[in-house]
């Protein structure tokens, strides 16, 4: 069996999800991958199921009730990877909006040693195309304005594409992760650096979808930016001890 896990949220992805999981089964690593379906009404969980029967105990689904937020999707796909016998686990999108072929350099960064690896846009300048450019900023400045009020320095903070070793994730109360949209991300990243866990950033280029909608709203950013200032100050009364 594989020890590496890739997590894939979907929420109306008929047009992307059979390509990208053949694209990430064609990688030369191998993964197994689970799809986390807020049930979709334009029928994504019936490619995948019939997919499952090509990639029998490769491919798997994780059926929700509806549309509960990115963040509860994640920490469910979290619990079910911690039952299971993963020690890598690396969530992203379904859009093609993060390349697959860069799942090879963030598991290289956990087998390296991090315990954390971040698929960065900005740690090499702004690595983004086809964002209009007030959505840019407003990505750029958003992580700008966590690190000032975290400490934490990590330059792409709201990245959506990060692998976690296992122990990061048995450590962290995943119940106690309160941010649900964007500042989900933040919150991940935070309480992992605040446990003393090394984060990695990996360059990588982020290209907006070509198919489907987008989720992005204002209020997610909304959320992650007020949802900050709440995170940190519960994290003055928090003891962050990890157990050996």
């Amino acid at each position: 069996m594989s020890k590496n896990l890739v997590i894939i949220p979907t929420y109306n992805e008929k047009e992307n999800v059979e390509k990208m999981i053949r694209k990430v089964f064609s990688l030369e690593k191998p993964f197994h991958l689970l799809i986390v379906e807020d049930n979709s009404p334009d029928g994504t969980a019936d490619i995948v199921k019939r997919l499952m029967k090509e990639f029998d105990g490769q491919l798997h689904i994780l059926e929700r009730k509806g549309k509960l937020g990115l963040g509860t999707a994640y920490i469910a796909g979290f619990k079910w990877a911690l039952e299971r016998d993963y020690e890598a686990i690396c969530e992203m999108d379904c859009d093609f909006s993060h390349n697959p072929d860069d799942l090879l350099r963030l598991f290289a960064a956990i087998e390296e040693g991090a315990d954390v690896a971040v698929g960065s846009r900005y740690i090499t300048g702004i690595n983004v195309v086809n964002w209009p450019l007030g959505r840019v900023l407003m990505s750029y400045f958003a992580s700008m304005y966590v690190r000032i009020a975290t400490g934490m320095e990590v330059r792409d903070t709201t990245a959506g594409f990060v692998c976690y070793r296992r122990k990061v994730l048995e450590t962290i109360d995943l119940e106690a992760i309160k941010l649900i949209g964007y500042g989900f991300q933040i919150e991940m990243k935070f309480t992992a650096w605040k446990f003393g866990f090394t984060i990695k950033e990996v360059s990588i280029v982020f290209t907006d979808r070509k198919e489907g909608t987008s989720k992005m709203s204002g209020g997610i950013f909304n959320e992650a930016l007020w949802g900050v200032l709440k995170m940190k100050m519960r994290s003055w009364t928090r003891k962050y001890e990890r157990k050996e």
